[in-house]
């Protein structure tokens, strides 16, 4: 069954890849252009930040979009627009248009999930689920971290790698639209209030929404710090993948060791960890921390810092009804969101303002809040749920709907 299941979900984890790979590779790509043509590294913070604005409206009209048009057709339109979006950099060098075009991305990206994973949840059946949301977790992860290495590929014209970007959108269409059924049904998840979520979780509100703001701030910051120690565009590429390998190597484990103890413990151990160790190589310097080389240590700092938010909709969901964790996970994408959308300029203005150690720095005091607002839910909160459920991992480019792949959520 679950060998099938795999099987017949392998176009949607190809179509998954190349978006994955195309959307990790403009990131840092956008970075490394704009600090070539002048930008300052807060227009560029303020340029990325665009993306996510996006991604909050993607994430609000997007499953509307796709019960209204279908599938197909909705993939269709929003992959053309990706791929759009990507050449009109070629033709512009200034911040209002490429951030006009991030915003553009981020819209369509996230809506692109959406008919992903709708399409994954209809593959899936309940035994299944929590198999296949890891490897489409570990897809999402590895893809972004894969289209880093892209950036090595020679590029003298300084368009080819725009092209690919674009070629690799296009390509997504291949295998999901060849596969997908066009009259495939779809139930957009329903909504619940910020306010409710808040009064719900404090903690796995407060605490992702600072999560945001330091993947954020990693995810920009990095192809700006990469930049102002002097590394060549390929070895830039490759601080952004080291940070989403730590992620993925930890998210695992740190998930199961939550799920046998109060997972507020493990989110203050982690931030305390992270927090520290930022601190650190902020004061000692770069690119090498007390022997460890800069790929490392920004491999440990993801690895402490990326599963974060999975923790959060864990603890969320360990308080919630099987009924409500679609729509309480779904408002936690937007909690997510509206956090990433500082981050880029938090990383940028610290790095102006401070020098590369400034990232490091603005890092050890996102994470700092983390264990404070930890500390605070741990003496005034409620207890530990008695019946908590299992963390499932979560990427930064989560959506509302992967939520489905829960099989908490299944349960009657």
């Amino acid at each position: 069954m679950l060998g099938r299941s795999i099987y017949s979900s392998w176009p949607l984890f190809l179509g998954m890849l190349l978006l994955m790979l195309s959307n990790g590779l403009l990131v840092t790509l956008l970075t490394l252009r704009a600090s070539e043509y002048g930008f300052s590294e807060t227009a560029i913070g303020l340029m990325q930040s665009a993306y996510p604005i996006g991604a909050l409206a993607g994430c609000i009209l997007a499953p509307g979009i796709v019960a209204r048009v279908g599938h197909v057709r909705a993939f269709g339109a929003l992959a053309s627009l990706c791929s759009i979006s990507a050449l009109v950099h070629l033709v512009t060098s200034d911040p209002w248009s490429w951030g006009a075009m991030r915003m553009l991305a981020g819209f369509c990206f996230p809506a692109l999930y959406v008919v992903a994973e709708s399409w994954l949840n209809g593959q899936a059946r309940n035994e299944t689920r929590a198999t296949l949301l890891s490897i489409y977790f570990i897809i999402q992860a590895g893809g972004s971290a894969g289209g880093q290495a892209l950036l090595y590929i020679p590029d003298s014209s300084g368009s080819l790698l725009f092209v690919l970007v674009s070629i690799l959108i296009s390509l997504s269409l291949v295998p999901m639209l060849l596969s997908a059924k066009a009259g495939q049904g779809f139930e957009e998840p329903e909504r619940i209030s910020l306010l409710e979520l808040l009064r719900m979780s404090p903690l796995g509100f407060a605490a992702s929404f600072l999560n945001g703001v330091a993947q954020g701030a990693l995810y920009i910051g990095l192809g700006i710090y990469g930049v102002a120690i002097g590394l060549p565009n390929g070895q830039v590429g490759m601080l952004i993948a080291a940070l989403a390998a730590g992620g993925v190597v930890t998210q695992f484990p740190l998930g199961a060791l939550s799920d046998r103890m109060d997972r507020r413990l493990v989110i203050f151990a982690i931030s305390l960890i992270s927090a520290v160790l930022c601190f650190a190589i902020g004061v000692y310097g770069v690119p090498t921390f007390e022997g460890m080389d800069v790929f490392w240590a920004v491999a440990v700092v993801g690895g402490f810092v990326v599963p974060i938010y999975s923790l959060c909709v864990a603890h969320t969901n360990d308080y919630l009804k099987p009924s409500q964790i679609v729509s309480a996970s779904g408002a936690l994408v937007l909690v997510l969101n509206a956090g990433i959308v500082l981050g880029p300029i938090t990383g940028a203005l610290s790095i102006s303002t401070f020098g590369p150690a400034g990232l490091f720095f603005a890092l050890a005091v996102i994470q700092g809040l983390s264990v404070l607002l930890t500390v605070i839910r741990l003496v005034g909160g409620r207890s530990r749920a008695e019946s908590p459920g299992v963390a499932a991992p979560v990427s930064y480019a989560a959506n509302p709907v992967a939520a489905a792949l829960n099989p908490e959520a299944q349960e009657d």
